[in-house]
């Protein structure tokens, strides 16, 4: 669903209609501050224990977009960077693997868990190995925090807390390119 606000804000940017612009205002105003959405002890903006980073970096994506289109540019921005600099390690760990201080050793993705060939890879020797991940998955970001007490598990076992997917990076990317560019 984030991701449909990311076309509200693009075809506001084409037509200018005042139904996008309240659909992504309204739903980044939820996301700020003394919105809808609760925030951690450490800052970050919790939607959901399950993969709580994803959240976070699609609505910094989404914001920066808007931002880039003049549109409470100030508010949106300070948002995503706090946002990204928390995933990046500003809360004492980085979430992106192989990246900062303390990030994830291991995260919930089969072939990062893999021994290297011919070595078998089931689910006794790569899955619940306890040690780090045989191969370091860079610039995967991890689901994040469960609660908002900015508890973190780095447990292969715990999906909702460890794993990688498309769509926690996907927020992500843009996000990043976004900041950048403000740095710049």
């Amino acid at each position: 669903m984030l991701f449909f606000y990311i076309s509200q804000v693009l075809l506001y940017k084409v037509t200018k209609d005042s139904i996008y612009y309240e659909s992504f205002t309204n739903f980044l105003d939820n996301w700020l501050p003394g919105g809808g959405i609760p925030y951690t002890d450490k800052g970050l903006v919790f939607r959901d224990f399950w993969g709580s980073l994803r959240y976070a970096a699609a609505a910094s994506w989404i914001a920066l977009a808007a931002a880039e289109e003049g549109i409470r540019p100030t508010a949106y921005r300070r948002f995503a960077e706090s946002q990204i600099h928390y995933i990046l390690g500003e809360s004492g760990r980085s979430f992106l693997v192989g990246y900062g201080e303390n990030y994830p050793l291991h995260p919930h993705h089969r072939s990062s868990s893999c021994p290297d060939l011919p070595a078998s890879c089931g689910w006794g020797d790569g899955f619940v190995n306890p040690g780090p991940n045989p191969k370091t998955c860079y610039g995967a970001l991890v689901g994040g925090p469960r609660d908002l007490h900015d508890t973190y598990t780095d447990s292969r076992s715990n999906y909702y807390e460890n794993e990688v997917a498309l769509d926690y990076n996907a927020g992500l990317v843009p996000a990043l390119a976004g900041i950048a560019k403000l740095y710049s």
